[in-house]
């Protein structure tokens, strides 16, 4: 038995932040320590909603590795398929740390 929950890393584009905030849920009832993304940039049509800058997104960016680094295995959320850009890095870092991953969807 292991002396820790398993820790989980959720990726995904920030365009499908409900399905990320389910699948925290339903793994943090399941027991999973999860790390997820904290900050989401607002999609184009929420006019209003605060900006991230470019010097932010590399930070969080970064820091989101330092995540995957925890993590025990990602689960990338990627309804009907999708993985953007920063995802697929994301996936490429995960893989060549060795860490497994799975998808919510098949690719």
């Amino acid at each position: 038995m292991p002396d820790r929950p398993e820790i989980v890393c959720i990726c995904g584009s920030a365009r499908f932040v409900d399905e990320m905030n389910a699948a925290n849920r339903e793994l943090t009832f399941a027991g999973v320590i999860v790390v997820a993304p904290g900050v989401f940039p607002p999609a184009e049509d929420h006019e209003g909603e605060e900006v991230v800058t470019f010097e932010q997104k590399t930070a969080l960016g970064a820091l989101h590795l330092r995540k995957i680094d925890l993590a025990d295995r990602v689960l990338v959320v990627n309804p009907g398929g999708y993985v953007g850009e920063s995802t697929r890095r994301e996936i490429a870092y995960a893989r060549a740390t060795g860490k497994p991953v799975s998808f919510t969807d098949p690719l």
